[in-house]
């Protein structure tokens, strides 16, 4: 539905615990979609999550410009590529190395025969930064598959999974909690507006990027659309001892996503 350059950063193996950052594709509202943007067309995001709470434990806010773009004049078959510049605002070591980069190859629904899903495979949260001496990384490169059909009334569905780097995703009660599962939901909601959409989904993991995520957009002409939602990280994550009382992801955050496509 919109593109989004979007939030989960890595803050090394004890700030991953509560620290977030995200840079993606064209997206819903954290996951991406099989949405892809086509030759010549250029999309730029400007996302903010901003926390509910300013506890120690929160995590810190996160900023992020991004330009995305089609490499491919096939309206069935599409090759999306991206950069996002992303920052905290804080001393943090990946403030250093604030840029990400993500690819997609995309096709449409009904390609071949009626009643195909859509399919997407790609690979985003590619940072710049990896040093295991210090255990800090923004290179997740989480390589993703995800299938959609859009159903009558219901809307849109779409399922898939990922599996990213151990190191870089880790977390201090979880070396492992490197791969899972996404789902989504969304909806043009064209008995009201041709302009208004909702949508929500769901990535697991219990690593940063795991969230339950809602949200609503407007789309104010066909090139400026702003969404705004609420994002809640890990919400089924059971605490031990070692994650030292906080989640993976930190407190829910508040976010905005506004797009302008090109031309």
């Amino acid at each position: 539905m919109k593109t989004a350059g979007n939030t989960i950063l890595v803050l090394g193996v004890l700030a991953l615990n509560c620290g977030v950052t995200f840079a993606a594709p064209s997206a819903q509202i954290n996951i991406p979609s099989t949405d892809a943007k086509g030759l010549k067309e250029v999309a730029i995001s400007i996302t903010d999550y901003v926390r509910f709470s300013n506890k120690p434990d929160a995590g810190p806010n996160s900023y992020c410009a991004g330009v995305e773009t089609g490499l491919l004049p096939f309206e069935s078959v599409k090759v999306e590529v991206g950069v996002d510049y992303l920052t905290t605002g804080t001393s943090s070591p990946t403030d250093a190395h604030p840029f990400y980069f993500n690819g997609k190859l995309a096709t449409a629904e009904d390609l071949g025969f009626k009643g195909l899903p859509a399919f997407a495979v790609g690979v985003y949260n590619m940072g710049t930064y990896d040093k295991p001496t210090t255990g800090i990384s923004t290179r997740q490169n989480i390589a993703y598959g995800l299938a959609a059909k859009t159903l009558p009334i219901i809307g849109r569905i779409s399922a898939g999974g990922y599996v990213g780097a151990e190191r870089a995703l880790r977390t201090p009660g979880n070396s492992r909690n490197n791969s899972g599962a996404m789902a989504s939901w969304d909806r043009t909601i064209s008995e009201l507006s041709d302009k208004l959409w909702l949508g929500a989904d769901y990535m697991s993991g219990n690593n940063a990027n795991g969230e339950i995520s809602a949200g609503a957009s407007w789309s104010f002409t066909k090139q400026v659309t702003l969404l705004a939602g609420v994002v809640w990280y890990n919400p089924f994550y059971r605490l031990s001892p070692v994650d030292n009382g906080s989640l993976p992801g930190g407190k829910p955050a508040f976010t905005t996503q506004l797009t302008i496509n090109l031309p």
